[in-house]
């Protein structure tokens, strides 16, 4: 059975007041294109189907369009919600779709849901993980003491009735880890300074991991526990990483190989430097092709002055400039005493930032009662990004 991870597709994102549609819309074309030409057998989707918990109309359209595009290619489908979605929304009419072969994962209702596919090595059985938390997770587990995001995976995994015998598949959508080691993050994720980490141990009795959250593609531990990454680039720190979407062929029990796909964008995003003239000058534009000059630019520009009007001579030249910094002495000068601070700052979880806010203002650190106290209010009042 082959099947294609990704997640984390933001449909309605936008990017520095860019809107992302026509890009996603030619990336999810890639995407069918793979599912034609490499004979997939299901697309697995590990949450982040939207942006936003209520989407927009056209978000909504873009998404009823690949669904359906996806079933004509005689692919099953396999979906779950993450943080950015509602579990309720995205499982709208989600009985009538899997007569389609559109499986939704339904809101965590003590159960998870899992829908089995054949091949010639017999059934395989997926397993859909939506996004939870703690909160989510205590209601149906009365008699047991859940405290961490760990606690309530392992309770909730073990409660699957697998079958060991069977070829079995994780959709997860956590931050999941290894050992206590954080997988490379970029800006785009909101974490909770290390109290949501899952551990991927709860998954050791499947066969395949499927997880959604962290943009970046990458293992975890193993081979056969992945974060695919999103689909696009949506921020500035996912410049340097290319995009991929792993193809999975589950053979006989115990048989998984793994082909990383590449993922090629309509636009990519990248970072140019120098200064504002030689950005622009006839020597450097030349031999920029159209795709060059519409790429996403975020650019540092070197000028020992802010140039006058740079932002629209960037554009004469460049069609999608998202942002223009400066490194320069006076830029240097300015940020010399904070520089460090705002670099660490930039790295901090919500937690951690509100642990320096509370001992700035208090002049004591939170207490570990109160670190925890702070935890859960944030993990019971995350809010839609």
């Amino acid at each position: 059975m082959r099947l294609l991870h990704i997640s984390d597709l933001h449909i309605g994102k936008q990017v520095n007041e860019f809107p992302m549609l026509d890009d996603q819309r030619f990336m999810l074309e890639r995407i069918l294109d793979i599912i034609r030409t490499r004979k997939i057998d299901a697309l697995l989707i590990a949450g982040d189907i939207y942006d936003r918990s209520a989407p927009s109309a056209d978000a909504v359209a873009c998404v009823d369009w690949f669904l359906s595009a996806v079933a004509k290619t005689g692919a099953a489908c396999i979906a779950i919600p993450g943080n950015h979605d509602s579990a309720e929304r995205v499982a709208y009419a989600s009985d009538l779709l899997a007569k389609n072969g559109i499986h939704l994962s339904p809101a965590y209702n003590g159960e998870i849901a899992h829908v089995a596919l054949e091949d010639e090595h017999g059934p395989v059985m997926f397993w859909l993980f939506p996004f939870l938390k703690p909160a989510l997770v205590r209601p149906f587990f009365p008699d047991e003491e859940i405290v961490t995001y760990t606690d309530a995976l392992r309770l909730v995994a073990d409660s699957c009735p697998l079958d060991s015998s069977m070829r079995n598949v994780a959709l997860t959508h956590q931050f999941i880890t290894y050992g206590g080691t954080q997988p490379d993050r970029t800006d785009s994720e909101l974490s909770l300074g290390g109290v949501d980490n899952v551990d991927v141990s709860v998954f050791n009795a499947f066969d395949y991991v499927a997880i959604g959250h962290v943009h970046r593609p990458q293992r975890i531990g193993h081979d056969t526990a992945r974060y695919s990454g999103s689909i696009l680039k949506y921020s500035a720190s996912e410049i340097d990483y290319p995009k991929s979407a792993p193809l999975i062929t589950l053979g006989a029990k115990g048989s998984v190989d793994i082909e990383l796909i590449p993922l090629e964008p309509l636009h990519d995003m990248r970072q140019v430097r120098g200064p504002l003239a030689e950005l622009v000058s006839d020597e450097t534009t030349a031999d920029l092709s159209q795709s060059d000059r519409e790429d996403y630019l975020h650019v540092v520009l070197t000028d020992a002055f802010p140039p006058v009007d740079a932002l629209s001579t960037l554009r004469s030249v460049y069609k999608n400039v998202m942002s223009i910094s400066y490194d320069n002495a006076r830029s240097e000068n300015n940020a010399v005493h904070d520089t460090e601070e705002e670099t660490d700052l930039e790295q901090l979880s919500p937690i951690e930032l509100f642990a320096r806010f509370y001992e700035a203002q208090n002049g004591k650190p939170l207490t570990q009662a109160q670190n925890k106290l702070a935890a859960n209010a944030l993990e019971n009042n995350e809010e839609d990004r």
